[in-house]
């Protein structure tokens, strides 16, 4: 009797949950209806947004359990033979005309025949196919072109990437007119038109539903014919990069048709068009002046400026498409140019910050070998390799044909964010030379412009709180954006069988990552599946990343189910959520780097720390939004038992490793080569860059001669101080002739090396005092 009726129970309950028409009228429908009380109002600029872009690697990553193998064998990113001769050629000899100082100081803006260089050799055509007199590049060319030049000059990246990022280009190419393209795209390439694109302005930063700048349906005037249909704008927008050197403005603006002449629709939503700067009723304001940066910036405004219709992006189908053409095409350019300079400015600091620390002596030992200093070089390495691992699978996602919007978001603020960091470690290493301005300096004008990428294409405290996880829950989630369609479904019958079939493969994958998030802390994570292909050095990394994938997925959907729409709101848990995200991205494209590298013994220090690193943190996140978690103590007490029931099992990189990796970045090697691959390093030897790698390999060959004198002064041979040490170990014939005039050249690129820029008292920008190469007292 009591198994019948378990039996007919378990029947019951089979019924319920696996035949759909019985399932949907005992427990979807109802689930529809609190799901459509709870769904919070997604604005049309919110869902232009969340609709934009393609999911790739991230979709893995909210799945619970990324297939490591699909990530491995995508190809790794190469450059074409083409590429490569433009970054040896162009793109060396821009950097070699550029000179940052005088940029920055005296002229305020790149000389002219540094323009003339990037119009008549195609900076500005990067993207722009072959067919319109472009190069055609691949996303990893632009980003290596970008990065290059950022190592010499953050003016000429600037108005070198911004053609090639967000702008009339990008939007030709994706949503122009046959005309349109063939009109401008050639022109764009050959630098006859500077372009720039207008978007933000005083009272509509961030929030771009708010834009304040109208544009009104109408028939006008135009070259003659006074029954022209077009547009009649007003605007004012500020912030807008080559603004004040532009000829051609991309611009944003809400339009209206309050005539219908276009249909019966009267605000038709924001719009993109193309007007040259000289039209009439456009003023172009003076410059504005971000941190001393001398690229060009500036506001514009227009004033009952009429366009024709033909000049919206688009023509008439591009109409009320604006923020979808935007959104789409930032999930490209954001994914390129600011990790591009980023990742310039962490390299030129852990290649000149490695060499400084091994010349600089102080209490008669390389400043580098000061434990205090190595935990600076080993974030500046560690940070540095991750960024470059995740700029460049980014780049190859793009050259893929992916439009990684939520990935690029995670790009754009974590490698500024890292960039920055690397740049203040740098300074404080270098001391008195980061702070001092002037043509020796190689770091000052990176730390004065770091808060600039930390900025623009959506500030950082933004994307951190609202974008990566607001976006990325949404766009990753393999149902949650099916039940959202199904639920905003006007047909009843149709929204209530797809609602069904999303909210019941929700439960079950909500289900299945709880067990393998409790099944992997309970065990450590060992019996994740790492890649059999992959050596033990990193197993171990995949495993973890496997069972905080699983974590991840749980405790978003537990947020999303006890917050609903609130978690919009809520946004130290949204960025808490994002930070995990981002840390298992930043980590794929780690692991992914050192498979592609060959995986070389030399780099395991850097790949050590850098994951070791994005672990703790990732831990650190979780028990960040553990201990904040919504609703009661219990829930808040059971999920941390589930993803950590034994103890927190990460700590920061150890000191040893970091004395690993300090210890490549002081020493010329093939590790650090590769570290620093793509930055610009000029040949002449009298540059400071190239004073400072001069007195690095000079500082390496005289160890031997170091040693030797250390050993006669520890048995008493010779003095332990001053100039006589000197003459008495030649004299004892503790070292040689050649040997000695080793240790004078060492002594004078050491003192060119240290010695800073100083000015006269009336100082006005122009004149300036060379560093004295003389020595001065003995520092060997």
């Amino acid at each position: 009797m009591i198994s019948s009726l378990l039996l007919m129970l378990v029947l019951i309950i089979g019924v319920i949950l696996f035949v759909p028409p019985v399932r949907r009228a005992l427990i979807s429908n109802h689930m529809l209806k609190i799901f459509r009380k709870i769904l919070p109002q997604v604005s049309q600029t919110e869902q232009e947004a969340l609709d934009a872009g393609t999911v790739w690697w991230d979709g893995e990553l909210f799945s619970g359990r990324p297939n490591w193998n699909k990530l491995l064998t995508y190809p790794k990113p190469k450059l074409s033979a083409e590429e490569k001769a433009f970054l040896a050629g162009p793109v060396e000899q821009l950097c070699a005309m550029l000179d940052e100082w005088r940029i920055t100081r005296e002229l305020y803006d790149l000389p002219p025949h540094v323009w003339q260089f990037i119009k008549d050799n195609g900076f500005f055509g990067m993207i722009i196919p072959r067919q319109y007199g472009g190069h055609g590049f691949s996303a990893l060319a632009h980003s290596e072109v970008v990065m290059k030049i950022s190592s010499r000059s953050g003016t000429a990246a600037v108005s070198v990437m911004v053609p090639n990022s967000l702008g009339p280009a990008e939007l030709l190419l994706q949503y122009g007119t046959e005309e349109q393209k063939n009109h401008y795209l050639p022109r764009l390439a050959k630098g006859l038109e500077v372009p720039c694109f207008a978007l933000t302005g005083p009272d509509a930063g961030s929030d771009a539903g708010a834009i304040p700048d109208t544009g009104i349906v109408c028939h006008g005037e135009f070259n003659g014919d006074e029954h022209v249909l077009g547009i009649r704008i007003n605007w004012e927008k500020r912030y807008i990069t080559l603004g004040p050197v532009a000829t051609l403005l991309g611009l944003a603006f809400k339009l209206h048709d309050p005539d219908g002449l276009l249909g019966d629709e009267k605000d038709l939503g924001i719009t993109l068009a193309l007007i040259p700067t000289s039209t009439p009723g456009i003023s172009i304001g003076r410059r504005h002046f971000p941190l001393d940066a001398a690229f060009q910036n500036g506001p514009n405004s227009g004033k009952d400026v009429f366009i024709p219709m033909e000049w919206v992006i688009g023509g008439l189908e591009g109409v009320g498409s604006g923020w979808r053409m935007l959104m789409n095409c930032l999930a490209v350019g954001r994914s390129i140019s600011l990790p591009a300079t980023s990742t310039g400015a962490a390299k030129l600091a852990a290649r000149t910050t490695g060499a400084y620390g091994r010349v600089r002596v102080q209490f008669k030992m390389p400043i580098g070998r000061f434990e205090g200093v190595e935990e600076a070089l080993a974030r500046i390495g560690g940070n540095t390799y991750m960024m470059d691992a995740a700029r460049i699978m980014t780049a190859g996602a793009v050259d893929l044909g992916e439009k990684p919007s939520v990935i690029s978001a995670i790009v754009k603020y974590h490698l500024t964010e890292r960039g920055r960091q690397a740049i203040n470690d740098a300074m404080d290493v270098h001391g008195g030379k980061g702070i001092c301005l002037g043509p020796s300096n190689y770091l000052g004008r990176n730390y004065q412009h770091i808060p600039v990428s930390i900025t623009v294409e959506g500030a950082n405290i933004l994307t951190r709180n609202m974008i990566i996880f607001g976006q990325g829950a949404i766009r990753c989630h393999p149902y949650l954006l099916k039940e959202i369609q199904a639920a905003n479904d006007a047909d009843a019958v149709r929204a209530s069988v797809q609602f069904d079939r999303a909210f019941s493969g929700h439960v079950a994958f909500t289900l299945g990552n709880g067990l393998r998030t409790l099944l992997h802390g309970l065990t450590g994570g060992t019996l994740a599946i790492a890649p059999g292909s992959e050596g033990p050095e990193t197993q171990r990394y995949y495993s973890q990343l496997m069972r905080f994938s699983a974590a991840f997925a749980f405790l978003a959907d537990i947020s999303l189910l006890i917050l609903g729409g609130t978690l919009k709101r809520k946004e130290r848990i949204s960025a808490r959520l994002g930070d995990i995200l981002s840390m298992l991205y930043l980590c794929s494209a780690t692991l992914k780097r050192y498979k592609d590298d060959g995986r070389p013994a030399a780099d395991l220090p850097l790949l050590h720390w850098a994951m070791q690193d994005a672990l703790y943190r990732m831990q650190q996140a979780f028990e960040g939004l553990l201990d904040n978690f919504p609703g009661s103590v219990v829930a808040g007490r059971a999920l941390r038992f589930m993803i950590f029931p034994w103890s927190k099992p990460f700590s920061p990189p150890s000191d040893k490793l970091g004395h690993e990796v300090a210890k490549l970045m002081l020493s010329p090697g093939e590790a650090r080569d590769r570290l620093t691959a793509g930055i610009y390093l000029p040949a002449s030897a009298d540059e400071p860059l190239g004073i400072l790698e001069q007195a690095l390999q000079c500082a390496m060959v005289c160890d031997a001669v170091e040693a030797k004198l250390r050993a006669a002064v520890k048995t008493g041979r010779i003095p332990a101080q001053g100039d006589e040490r000197i003459e008495a170990a030649l004299k004892q014939r503790v070292i040689t002739a050649s040997e000695l005039e080793l240790m004078g050249e060492m002594k004078s690129l050491r003192r060119r090396v240290i010695m800073v820029d100083d000015f006269p008292p009336d100082f006005d920008g122009a004149s300036v005092i060379v560093p004295e190469a003389a020595p001065a007292q003995s520092t060997a």
